[in-house]
């Protein structure tokens, strides 16, 4: 089914937007609960929500990145950062924020990823691990700046959420399903699975490192 090209460029454009604010508002957040000072919150609040556009642009060629070249995005990561820094409290009012935000941001950056790197011709499979790619970025510079093992690294379903969602983009693309349903039902995977899993516990199995021997001792 044949899909307006401007529709798909501007259903990209503003799940780019809502994803970069969704990451912002999840690394200013983190950030306030490390106490960092303003600049620092800015810092995280900006490399969250851009890290993973950045990585996804490099990858297929689409230089300089829109998030260095477009000053909404720095527009947009400042004001959530503002906004988080002089108004926590508010923000913070729902059950766990920076998880949530996160997973929004994961969601709609995995689809939109996804979708772009199927408008610059590459293979459906590469696609599905592109949107991974731009899902993950974001969260894991968010962790490395605040000395943290990204969460992608560690059991959580977090990175099998992004490919889950980019998959549906990619299968859609494959099998010419409708855009705009094929996109949503991505991001609502992708959304549902990160916060189910959060709340049930669900983990990928973790690597088991067999136990030193015991010290010997002088005989």
């Amino acid at each position: 089914m044949a899909t307006d090209p401007r529709l798909v460029k501007d259903l990209a454009s503003v799940l780019d937007v809502t994803g970069t604010f969704a990451f912002a508002l999840s690394g200013a957040t983190a950030g306030v609960r490390r106490r960092l000072d303003l600049f620092g919150v800015l810092v995280l609040s900006f490399a969250a929500a851009t890290s993973g556009g950045i990585a996804r642009d490099m990858l297929i060629g689409a230089v300089p990145p829109a998030a260095l070249t477009e000053l909404r995005y720095l527009a947009l990561s400042l004001a959530a950062g503002l906004v988080t820094f002089g108004f926590y409290s508010v923000v913070s009012m729902h059950r766990n924020p920076v998880q949530v935000f996160d997973a929004a941001g994961l969601s709609l950056f995995a689809v939109a990823g996804a979708q772009k790197a199927l408008a610059y011709g590459l293979h459906p499979v590469m696609a599905a691990l592109l949107g991974m790619i731009t899902g993950i970025g974001g969260g894991i510079a968010r962790d490395l700046l605040l000395a943290e093992i990204p969460a992608v690294l560690r059991s959580d379903i977090y990175a099998v959420a992004a490919l889950s969602g980019a998959g549906v983009v990619a299968s859609g693309a494959v099998l010419e399903l409708p855009l705009v349903p094929t996109m949503f039902v991505g991001a609502i995977l992708c959304f549902s699975l990160r916060l189910v899993a959060l709340r049930r516990g669900w983990q990928l199995p973790t690597a088991r490192a067999p136990e030193p021997p015991p010290p010997t001792g002088p005989s």
